[in-house]
């Protein structure tokens, strides 16, 4: 049905046959090249994650429902990590098929019920870990996981030598202590349908490309 690829930073891509969208894809923030979402339907958690062009399929930074291609998108008001001056950040459910994902960016760890009323049941979640003061560390990810329930987690954010974070991230591992579970290395994650997706708690690391 889709495959999911890590990109570094908080940018996945997740492709259909038919359509592709790819979050946060301003990778100069971590010292990569920004990526172009020609052809592609991008979101960003936080506006200065966006990069716009004209040949984009369609450019979301904010709340809102979309239907798009083979995606089914909800955008949730969130609080950025550490920060007291309102909504800066955008959380998202989206859909593919019968696959339902959180993407949940640098958010606070702190959600509301209404936040997780509207994020509701998914089959998965992708969630920086990395801490530092920057994003989520990872007893508040694994915290998170547990309230929405997920038995898939794609962490994303976390250290990466190749990567120029504005603060250190943890390495990967400290998250894998902290929540338990299988894990798994692959190149891509593919997913045929939500019936395929493992049934007990399972993390994915998947690797840069």
């Amino acid at each position: 049905m889709f495959d999911l690829e890590y990109k570094g930073g908080n940018t996945v891509v997740i492709a259909t046959k038919k359509s592709k969208l790819i979050t946060d894809p301003a990778q100069s923030i971590v010292g990569l090249k920004d990526i172009e979402p020609k052809s592609m339907i991008a979101l960003a958690t936080e506006a200065r994650f966006a990069v716009h062009s004209d040949d984009s399929v369609l450019e979301v930074e904010g709340p809102g429902e979309y239907e798009v291609g083979d995606f089914s998108i909800r955008g949730i008001p969130a609080q950025r990590h550490l920060d007291t001056d309102g909504y800066g950040s955008t959380m998202y459910r989206i859909e593919v098929g019968d696959v339902r994902i959180a993407l949940l960016g640098n958010v606070d760890p702190k959600l509301s019920d209404e936040q997780l009323e509207n994020i509701g049941v998914v089959d998965m979640v992708i969630i920086p870990i990395g801490g530092g003061g920057y994003t989520l560390d990872a007893t508040s990810a694994a915290h998170l996981v547990r309230q929405i329930d997920a038995k898939v987690v794609v962490p994303v954010h976390y250290a990466d030598k190749a990567l120029k974070y504005e603060v250190p991230q943890d390495e990967f591992d400290v998250f894998v202590k902290e929540f338990g579970g299988e894990v798994q290395d692959i190149d891509k994650l593919k997913v045929k349908a939500a019936s395929s997706l493992p049934l007990v708690p399972t993390i994915y690391k998947i690797v840069r490309s």
